[in-house]
């Protein structure tokens, strides 16, 4: 235990000796931490993105006014027997007459003209989801047959296949600048930690073939390098998580009117923070003590 207090102690006054270059390999650790975080909430946005444009995809299939509810029940069991389908919901005639009726109640001429006819002009509806947005062209294909054709008198379906492809492209070239920025940031801060840790070394070269005169160990020489790594570490991850937490509620209230959501990025980070923090603590951790052991072991011998 006193020798790792020492080792502790003689960590803290290499940091504040060569304070400069410790508040630049934290500084640096910081930006590496953002941009790697950066890169993680893009692929969360895209996630949401895609997934709304998905939700929003259905296909109506309106049905003529003379069908009868038997033909309807069978389409909607045919319907129903697709392993792709996952919802689907029925509107009968009176259904679809009271949404048009809300749709067009700001134009009298439309509203004056139902009230005009004796019965209801319009047909059952059929609204269906997939699990897939590749699965609605099946769907309409199976339904586009001769049995259908006095039942089934349209099929809607709006093909959102290239929203979400140039959402993904988008995303793609914003992911491949993160992850360049990322590798600049990680080089960058791989050479200020083997500097810090060199001139830490060179400065007390004095001190340290003293300490091996007096019997020191090479590990207990090492030690506090060790020791600033983790420190490095601690401290840059603390700092990039109340960063990160700070822009969440900044962009929170945005992000909730495009998504309808609210706090989902504050969620996304709260929900995930053993993740998110716990990788990337043991990924930077990893980065500096391999900086510290690479640099000691040029300027120290085994």
């Amino acid at each position: 235990m006193r020798s790792l207090f020492r080792a502790i102690k003689f960590a803290f006054q290499d940091i504040f000796r060569n304070f400069s270059l410790s508040l630049m390999t934290v500084l640096i650790l910081v930006l590496m931490l953002l941009s790697v975080n950066t890169l993680v909430v893009i692929k969360f946005f895209t996630s949401q993105a895609t997934q709304s444009i998905k939700d929003q995809i259905d296909v109506s299939i309106f049905f003529a006014h003379t069908a009868t509810d038997e033909e309807i029940a069978e389409v909607q069991s045919f319907i129903k027997s697709f392993p792709e389908v996952s919802n689907v919901q029925y509107l009968s005639k009176e259904q679809v007459l009271e949404k048009f009726k809300e749709q067009y109640s700001d134009n009298e001429n439309i509203i004056a003209s139902l009230e005009e006819l004796d019965e209801n002009p319009l047909g059952s509806t059929m609204i269906v989801k997939t699990r897939n947005p590749g699965d609605y062209n099946k769907l309409i294909e199976a339904l586009s047959v001769p049995e259908y054709e006095d039942i089934v008198v349209a099929k809607t379906f709006v093909d959102t296949e290239l929203a979400i492809e140039r959402i993904n492209n988008i995303t793609t070239q914003v992911e491949r600048f993160s992850v360049i920025l990322t590798g600049l940031f990680g080089v960058i801060a791989f050479l200020i930690i083997f500097n810090t840790i060199r001139v830490a070394i060179f400065t007390q070269r004095v001190e340290i073939t003293i300490k091996k005169l007096v019997g020191a160990t090479n590990w207990f020489i090492r030690s506090p390098y060790i020791i600033e790594s983790f420190i490095f570490t601690a401290i840059s991850v603390a700092i990039t998580y109340f960063l990160m937490r700070f822009a969440a509620g900044l962009i929170d209230p945005y992000v909730a009117v495009v998504f309808k959501k609210d706090w989902l990025l504050t969620n996304y980070i709260s929900s995930n923070i053993m993740m998110l923090v716990g990788s990337q603590f043991v990924v930077v951790l990893l980065l500096t003590i391999f900086s510290s052991f690479l640099a000691m072991r040029r300027h120290l011998k085994a």
